[in-house]
């Protein structure tokens, strides 16, 4: 019994000393009103976001993703049961801007025709990336879904390892991010190198551009396009930012930056100040590497993309790729304006930029990427009708390897290790299953883009156009893609000659794979 009179005489004196405590303090008023009480309203603070995770919010509710999609993501990465039952429980007949995809009774030439068909059968990009301007290392993507640019330093070597790894089972490409290419982006998937306006990886010491490294680095790794970053969705026209408590001492060294400070680069590039010295610098780049280059950015004001569509009309100089990044916000950290009210939704985005390359007759000549929340198969669906030949995937791509939402990406205490450089979190991140999930995933989102192409009667999702997706007012009314987003409809989705060879393509894998296929028109 002693012992319990212990106890309960050190729970009164704890309680007594945090009561006087409280009464002295200035800093919470509610403490100094509501003694010892007071710190359940901090408590409830603070494990506020797993509340609404997991006991307060509808399952389509929750962001930046719900939890249906979350579930779908997790089932899928595990190769579980990712269907669901019972019906949509999505607020169809009062959303605005819902949209609805119109599958086709009859099917188009070489879509697939039995149940469950082309499941294992990968989906190349519809294009050769750098074929228009000539590269000497053109290549066509061999997979729609990539994995987005996540810099080491955001995520963990771990997280990169294991995205590296299951990029490499499902032959995707894998965006190194501005944090340079690291040891952990070495384990045998492709790389885009992106080169961000800090140079990581191709500076000197005085961290200007170095087109010499830049070469070395490209020659040493299966780096198979290269990226110029210009803004991107989490902080567009702010620069990167990684807090100095994940600047460790091997990311300082990739990097070439003081070990735990802050890392911020600057906002704009210091090599070019307008369009006509940016594809200066695109040449001169793609000129020493033989690579395809491209770009990345959010979308803002409008006129650099007016001129851009124009300088590349003349010929002569031209980006391969153009990479839009939704201003939904993404994986870097940023302060909540710019996450909430910088920079157009990737939907608008895109189109706002697709439009004028339409407009100008240069799509054939473009590989266009995507990204924002587009490894939800709904949202892909949509990017691939807008244009988007590949989408890349970043949140989602975390999510597979064990993510689970906490927001805590820029206080380096993720706690299962994929956002953060603590050994404390990553020691629990086992990089053998979750690059395995990472494939998964990857191989679960192309199954289901194939499947609804067989729906809407195509071979490809690159051949799925604005005309096949509908854009719902509750019950109300629908309007066509094409006249939400202000698309010509006599803009062909693809060119007569990239139809063919994307459909003899899929077709030869079809019947690689035993498929029947309708070849009928």
């Amino acid at each position: 019994m002693r012992w319990r009179y212990a106890v309960l005489g050190g729970t009164v004196a704890a309680a007594a000393a945090t009561t006087a405590h409280d009464l002295v303090q200035r800093k919470h008023a509610i403490l100094r009103n509501f003694p010892v009480v007071g710190h359940a309203r901090f408590l409830v603070e603070k494990f506020g976001p797993e509340l609404r995770q997991y006991i307060v919010t509808s399952n389509d509710e929750e962001r930046p993703f719900s939890r249906d999609q979350r579930r779908w993501v997790y089932a899928s990465a595990k190769l579980e049961n990712n269907y669901f039952g019972f019906g949509t429980d999505n607020d169809v007949e009062n959303a605005a801007g819902y949209p609805v995809i119109k599958h086709r009774t009859f099917a188009g030439p070489g879509a697939a025709t039995m149940p469950h068909a082309q499941e294992e059968v990968v989906l190349p990009c519809a294009k050769v990336m750098g074929a228009a301007r000539g590269r000497t290392h053109a290549f066509r993507p061999g997979s729609v879904v990539n994995v987005s640019g996540m810099s080491f330093g955001s995520l963990s070597g771990k997280a990169i390892e294991a995205l590296n790894k299951g990029a490499a089972m499902t032959g995707s490409l894998q965006n190194t991010g501005e944090g340079a290419l690291s040891p952990h982006h070495r384990h045998g998937g492709d790389i885009i190198f992106q080169i961000g306006t800090a140079y990581f990886g191709c500076r000197d010491e005085r961290g200007r551009f170095d087109l010499d490294r830049l070469v070395d680095l490209v020659h040493s790794a299966p780096v198979r396009a290269i990226e110029i970053k210009l803004s991107q969705g989490a902080k567009p026209g702010l620069g990167g930012m990684l807090p100095g408590e994940k600047v460790s001492r091997e990311i300082a060294e990739i990097r070439g930056i003081p070990e735990g400070k802050d890392c911020a680069s600057p906002s704009r590039h210091a090599e070019f100040h307008d369009v006509d010295s940016m594809l200066d610098f695109v040449e001169r780049v793609a000129g020493a590497t033989g690579l395809p280059v491209g770009i990345k950015s959010a979308v803002g004001n409008l006129t650099m993309w007016d001129d851009l569509t124009e300088e590349m009309a003349r010929g002569g100089r031209g980006v391969d790729f153009v990479n839009i990044d939704g201003g939904e916000g993404g994986t870097g950290a940023a302060p909540m304006i710019f996450a909430d009210s910088v920079a157009y939704p990737f939907r608008i985005g895109f189109a706002e930029v697709y439009r004028r390359f339409a407009a100008a007759g240069l799509t054939d000549d473009v590989v266009f990427l995507g990204a924002g929340k587009l490894g939800i198969p709904e949202n892909a669906i949509v990017a691939f009708a807008l244009g988007v030949d590949m989408v890349q995937v970043g949140r989602e791509a975390m999510m597979a390897i064990g993510c689970i939402q906490a927001q805590k990406c820029h206080t380096d205490h993720c706690p299962v290790g994929v956002a953060t450089q603590d050994p404390r979190y990553t020691r629990g991140l086992d990089v053998s299953l979750k690059s395995v999930r990472a494939a998964n995933y990857i191989r679960s989102l192309r199954r289901d883009l194939l499947k609804v192409s067989e729906a809407i009667g195509v071979v490809h999702p690159g051949l799925i156009g604005p005309g096949d997706i509908d854009i719902l007012d509750g019950t109300r009314s629908a309007v066509g893609l094409a006249g939400t987003y202000g698309y010509d409809p006599t803009w062909p989705r693809l060119g007569p000659r990239l139809v063919e060879e994307i459909q003899s393509l899929m077709v030869a894998q079809a019947a690689t794979h035993g498929t029947a296929v309708d070849e009928h028109p």
